[in-house]
């Protein structure tokens, strides 16, 4: 019989069986094996002058039959060639076993080098949070079956979105440890995704950029939201802002590449109630940066949105709103949409794909037309509480 998926699906222990294997008649030596309710792929190699044993490749229900049927030819292929699977295997057995933990691990210090703050921050909550229950499992025995129970519970516990965005992490990290050799084969594949991802689109209405404007303290936390409001820069950008990327004399604020999810510079003219909000921070000898107190920039918003929340009644919304409010809001005044992309440093629409090789325009006097067009909007908003946009 020739081994296919729809062929396997009709494979059953026949009465008074309690194993069962079935050969594949493409390519010798390679089998589907029924044992105890295990299901399992498996190969074997031709002994000259003695018995032939068999070598379970794996679980048929880990890896797909076109995958299996790759790793059994290589596998024979290598027998052929006189290498003997069972010291392979009992070598195997004595390496240290890597466990889903560990590899998580290895797998966050790769992502330490490159990645964001808030990318590491969500990237530990479902390594050290989510998939903590599995972490003594060995890293190759984990199944597809356990990683759709323990997305089932993660839905109960933190729910659908929190289980997506899980079910995402360990498939990437996965697939990191399948490129670094320490893992053949990734669960996640073939589980269903708990929900579908939900991408927000919440916009505060300019009645609620006025009323959290005015709520905010005179402190970190209020001048950070502040400017965020008024630069439409993300969060992380401005919490860890540094004197040496600003010139307040000309009005920039030029952020490295290295602190810029797109790895580009990008230069942000500052209006003039940003420079009011900038100049009247005092500056600390020997600290470069603007906010906070630690080694890194400003750290506290999950206390301080929700202090808030509590000032200030509105539908629920989160921070990074505010980045997508302004720049609805500069394209209800009529900034046009390449401009506001510029504002906020978007690599797409006008500056992907060969248009944005070609476009390498930096629009700095637009910037700064738009932003400072955007701060008299708010300044007019805060005062006169006014929803309606000003053309």
């Amino acid at each position: 019989m020739k081994l296919t998926k729809a062929a396997i699906a009709t494979i059953e222990l026949k009465p008074g069986q309690s194993e069962r294997v079935v050969w594949d008649s493409e390519l010798p030596g390679f089998g589907y094996r029924i044992r105890g309710g295990r299901r399992t792929w498996v190969i074997r190699p031709p002994r000259a002058g003695g018995k032939s044993s068999l070598f379970t490749i794996a679980a048929a229900d880990v890896v797909d039959i076109a995958e299996a049927r790759k790793a059994a030819r290589e596998r024979l292929a290598k027998a052929a060639l006189g290498e003997d699977p069972g010291l392979a295997r009992r070598e195997q057995r004595t390496q240290p076993v890597i466990t889903l933990g560990n590899a998580l691990a290895r797998y966050q210090k790769h992502q330490e080098r490159h990645a964001r703050h808030s990318t590491l921050a969500n990237l530990k909550t479902h390594i050290n949070t989510h998939w903590k229950p599995l972490h003594e499992r060995p890293l190759g025995d984990l199944r597809r079956v356990d990683v759709a129970a323990r997305l089932h519970e993660i839905v109960q516990e933190s729910g659908p979105q929190a289980a997506v965005r899980a079910r995402r992490c360990l498939s990437s990290a996965y697939a990191w440890a399948i490129a670094e050799g320490i893992v053949d084969a990734n669960p996640v594949v073939g589980t269903k995704a708990p929900a579908h991802e939900v991408r927000r689109d919440r916009v505060l209405s300019a009645a609620e950029l006025a009323a959290v404007w005015r709520t905010l303290a005179n402190n970190d936390f209020g001048r950070i939201i502040k400017l965020l409001i008024l630069t439409g820069q993300r969060r992380d950008e401005v919490a860890a802002m540094r004197w040496s990327e600003l010139n307040l004399e000309e009005g920039t604020w030029l952020l490295p590449p290295i602190r810029m999810k797109n790895k580009q510079k990008h230069e942000v003219p500052l209006p003039d109630p940003a420079l009011e909000i900038l100049r009247a921070i005092p500056s600390r000898v020997g600290r470069d940066l603007v906010f906070g107190t630690g080694s890194g920039g400003f750290a506290g918003f999950s206390k301080c949105k929700a202090a808030l929340d509590r000032q200030v009644s509105l539908l629920p919304w989160r921070i990074h709103d505010l980045r997508r409010s302004t720049a609805t809001g500069m394209a209800d005044i009529g900034v046009l949409p390449h401009v506001i992309e510029a504002v906020l440093s978007h690599v797409s629409g006008h500056k992907a794909g060969v248009a944005g090789i070609y476009n390498r325009a930096v629009y700095r006097t637009e910037k700064r037309d738009a932003l400072e067009r955007w701060a008299a909007e708010v300044s007019r908003i805060v005062a006169a509480g006014d929803p309606e946009p000003t053309p």
